[in-house]
């Protein structure tokens, strides 16, 4: 546990196979900014619900927007407890029991209470953020949004009260015994990957690919 790490009680600490899990901003934030997509869970009316939705970091701080008709929004936005979960999945590990058979992943738990901006200068600088973080370059090029549109969209914030990671890599582990068994044994990676772009079929001819989207290109 460092300075830098997020204290540990029982709603963050990691249970099971506790070697696996991680307090440390530097690996919490690791994970979170590698997803695209987090999971809100929050309850209303005895009820738990859990929403994807996309979101976007800065510092201790995670942001995630949407319609102000949206009851996910509407209810975190009250300052209700709200639990943030994000992962990746990183490939399945092949074992020689099926008891043994997992999955590489990385994940995050987060907690904290979400709060609205609230004024339209509150709501634009965030937004910019998440379109840099994003695209670089891409907020310049289009058009900024109206105070119609401003006013449909909610977006929260919410600082990480505690969080933790869990990753799991690397190769099955395997009984002792079943080491010898005639079994083929590994990890089947897989990762996300980027497609040729699709040019929206209402483009103006003479449009080129903007070279600040270039790392969306296939590799």
């Amino acid at each position: 546990m460092t300075d830098n790490s997020f204290l540990v009680t029982d709603r963050n600490k990691v249970k099971r196979t506790p070697l696996r899990g991680a307090y440390d901003r530097e690996a919490v934030y690791a994970v979170l900014d590698a997803c695209q997509i987090c999971h809100v869970g929050y309850v209303v009316e005895g009820q738990p619900y859990v929403t994807p939705t996309i979101f976007w970091r800065d510092g201790d701080t995670l942001y995630w927007h949407g319609s102000s008709a949206s009851r996910m929004l509407r209810t975190v936005k009250a300052g209700v407890d709200v639990c943030v979960t994000a992962s990746l999945f990183d490939g399945w590990v092949m074992a020689r029991s099926g008891f043994h058979h997992s999955a590489n992943y990385r994940s995050v738990m987060a907690f904290g209470k979400a709060a609205p901006l609230e004024t339209e200068a509150e709501k634009d600088a965030a937004l910019k953020l998440m379109m840099d973080g994003l695209f670089p370059g891409r907020w310049e090029e289009i058009r900024p949004a109206t105070k119609q549109e401003l006013k449909g969209t909610t977006v929260v914030r919410m600082e990480i009260d505690q969080a933790s990671a869990k990753v799991r890599n690397g190769p099955p582990v395997d009984d002792d015994e079943d080491y010898a068994l005639p079994v083929w044994a590994g990890v089947l990676p897989a990762r996300q990957v980027c497609e040729a772009p699709v040019a929206d079929p209402k483009l103006n001819s003479g449009i080129a690919f903007p070279e600040n989207l270039a790392g969306y290109l296939p590799k």
